[in-house]
Formats: C-alpha cells, structure tokens, sequence
C-alpha cells in the first residue's frame, strides 16, 4: 500500500480503530490508565505530523484569502458559538456534561477536519493554512466563552494551567518542532527524508489517538449511559443546523465551491481529540464525566462526517 491508497483508505481504518478501541475499553478496563496517559504524547505525535503537512511558505496566500478567512471566523467563532449557547441551555442542571459539551463543540477541529473536506470535494489546502489562525483564536476565545456560558452555573472552576499546558504541549511545541523541521528540510537532504517518512504518518497516528482516547473513555461512557443521554440530541442538533451555518456565510461571503464547503466542513467539525486534554484536567468531581460527554461528541460526529462527505458537495453547488 502507498501513502495514496492509505489517505484513501483512511476512513474505514479511523471506524476500525474506534471498533478495536471500544471492545478494548470494554473488555479490558484495566487497560484504560495506560491508554489515558498515552493519549497526550499521541495527541503530540498526530499534531507534529499534522503541522508538517502545512505549506508554511503559501501561509500568506491561504492568509490572505480575506473573505476566506473572514468567513471561517465569523462561522466559527460569532455563529456556532451562538447555536452552542443555544442547544446547551436544557444541559444547566448537569454542570460536568455541560463543560464537556461546551468544550468540544466551541473549539473548531485543526486535524481530521482537512481529511472530510478533502473527501468533501472542498479546498482542503485552505483548511490546511487555516490551521494555525484556528487553533490560536480558539485557545484565545475558550476561556471566555466558558466564562460566559457557565457564569451561574453551579460551582464549576475552570483553571487557566490546563489551557497554557495544551497549548505548549500539544500545538506550540509541534508547530515550532515542525517549522524548523521545514525550514531544515530546504538545506538537508536527511532532514528532507525524514519530513517524507512523516508524511506517512498522520492516518497511523490518528488511528493511534482513536484508540487511545476511546479505549480511555469508553468504559466511562458505558457506566454513565444515563446522564450522557441528555447531550445526545444537542450534538445531534449541532450535527444538523452547524454545517447550514457555515453555508450561509460561505453564500454571505460569496466563496467559490471549494472554499463554501471548506467552511461548511470547519463549521461542523469539532475539535475533541485535542480538548479531551483540558477535560481530563477539570476537578475530579467532574472530570471523568466531562471526558465521557466529550468522547460521546466524537462518537457522534464520525457518524455524521459520513453523512457530510456525500450531502455537502450536493448542497454547496457552483
């Protein structure tokens, strides 16, 4: 198999992985502690191979592409956030699955998002370079928006050294490791081979993350079926009215097709492997159920990626 057929292929192999994941979690809950202290260095790994897919030299055309970018932010950060608000209202009385929710479905995803939309038929080069203007803004806006959306709401105390320990560990180290490792690659031949053979490694160390983080947490979900099921039909919900968000300010802005749905995607994409992090950091009264409510999210969303990958491109026309 070439790296071709393997991004080609790597839909089936995420739905076997999280298959292997649940039945591991399941049947081997002692597995779990070593699968959770694997998921932030996996986190780390997906990230590093993620960012040296990133044509950093062609950052300023992707930048540049204002209306692009005015309208990935404003469906990101002005108009989901709004539905967000919105759909969690009925999550008040249960604080831990409501930090959960809020925490996936504010952050818009940096990884696997470029994967759908390039499946999508959407411009997955622009996600690509879009990268890093979405990780900074979102780290930037979480913190308030949780403040915000959480002020009244029992005794919640979000800490600020959880944030600034993902953001160094899991997106300032990669980027930097890997913009040097760019720049490297121009003057060094072994260093430009070894940039190739991550190349290969972005789908085996998604499948990794999958595994560690479901495997972790599944058997949490399954213990806690009962308080999860309230925030099902929110991330139904945003599965359904995200992507039309994004949608109208892809028609708003005027985009060309493949940015529409680049956007339509980014709208409807949430960011959970990377916040599960800042979950598993909450105080231990919520903690374990603010992770579940988060990997119920992704359990969701992969189901309705497939769904995206067949309806966007029908309905984000020339």
């Amino acid at each position: 198999m070439n790296r071709e057929q393997l991004e080609q292929n790597q839909i089936p192999l995420y739905f076997v992985a999280v298959a292997l994941a649940a039945v591991l979690g399941l049947l081997v809950p002692s597995a779990a502690g070593a699968l959770e202290a694997l998921v932030t260095p996996a986190i780390a790994v997906l990230m590093y191979a993620m960012f040296l897919q990133i044509p950093f030299l062609d950052l300023r055309t992707g930048l540049g592409n204002r209306r692009f970018m005015g309208a990935l932010l404003l469906a990101n950060f002005v108009l989901v956030p709004l539905l967000v608000w919105a759909g969690t209202r009925g999550l008040v009385e249960q604080p831990a699955v409501l930090v959960g929710a809020l925490l996936v479905l504010l952050t818009p995803c940096i990884d696997y998002v470029v994967v759908f939309t390039h499946l999508g038929k959407g411009d997955a080069r622009l996600t690509l370079a879009a990268t890093p203007v979405l990780l900074l803004v979102q780290l930037a806006m979480l913190p308030l928006y949780l403040a915000l959306m959480l002020g009244g709401v029992g005794h919640v105390e979000i800490s600020v050294a959880p944030f600034v320990e993902a953001f160094v560990l899991l997106i300032a180290l990669p980027l930097l490791l890997a913009v040097a490792t760019s720049a490297g690659a121009r003057r060094s031949a072994v260093v430009s081979k070894w940039n190739d053979a991550w190349a290969w490694l972005p789908v085996p160390a998604m499948a990794l993350v999958l595994i560690a983080v479901i495997g972790s947490q599944i058997g949490v979900v399954a213990s806690r079926l009962d308080d999860l099921l309230p925030v099902v039909p929110v991330y139904v919900g945003f599965a359904v009215l995200a992507p039309l968000l994004g949608w109208f300010v892809a028609r708003l802005f005027r985009l060309s097709t493949g940015e529409a749905r680049a956007v339509t995607f980014s709208a409807a994409t949430r960011n959970s492997l990377v916040v599960l992090p800042l979950a598993l950091a909450l105080p231990e009264s919520i903690r374990a159920l603010a992770a579940a409510a988060v990997i119920t999210q992704t359990l969701v969303e992969l189901v309705s990626e497939l769904v995206y990958v067949r309806v966007v491109p029908a309905l984000v026309r020339r």
